[in-house]
């Protein structure tokens, strides 16, 4: 690839545009802005083949690039931000009764919004971590952050989420113990 063989380089594309492109998609929530982001990574990758090291993996440079890009083009446009989307659609159980898909629906939709709700160093973990599935040491290589920062924000993100589906959970999910409090002025 550095000595512009243009198969080495379709075959480096091929091997990491679909880790970029779920990233691009799931922060920005946008299947054109992604496409638009996995484009202008592989673009600075092929303009600085030459200075890739080649001792290393390239996925935390290329992820860099695109998360750059990502946030550039939502500070941008001022995009409101829609994480974890339809990309974790694809998991669906088809074997599940149509209440039960309505109710995982609701809470795909909660946590796409509790995701968006995070400030941006929170997202960027969470996206990697559990959307990418990137190790904890990988997280922090390609945020360039220490390990015990990405464990640490990890655990505030997931806190946060907690709390935010905890004050959005519907009535009807809510725990039978809620459901059937005491009634205003009975002794508890």
């Amino acid at each position: 690839m550095q000595a512009d063989d243009l198969d080495a380089f379709e075959t480096f594309f091929a091997r990491h545009r679909g880790l970029i492109q779920r990233t691009a998609f799931a922060l920005t929530g946008d299947s054109q802005a992604a496409e638009e982001v996995l484009q202008d990574t592989f673009i600075r990758a092929y303009r600085h083949r030459a200075t890739l090291r080649t001792d290393v993996s390239p996925v935390p440079w290329l992820y860099r690039v695109a998360l750059n890009l990502c946030y550039s083009r939502l500070a941008r446009r001022r995009l409101t931000m829609e994480p974890i989307s339809d990309a974790t659609s694809e998991l669906r159980d088809q074997g599940l009764e149509p209440l039960e898909l309505v109710e995982r629906e609701e809470l795909r939709r909660s946590i796409r919004r509790g995701v968006a709700e995070l400030p941006e160093k929170h997202q960027l973990v969470i996206v990697l971590y559990y959307l990418q599935g990137l190790s904890l040491q990988e997280t922090a290589e390609t945020l360039g952050i220490r390990l015990g920062t990405a464990k640490s924000r990890i655990h505030y993100a997931l806190h946060a989420l907690r709390d935010h589906l905890g004050a959005e959970r519907p009535q009807h999910l809510l725990p039978r113990e809620v459901e059937t409090a005491p009634e205003r002025g009975a002794p508890r």
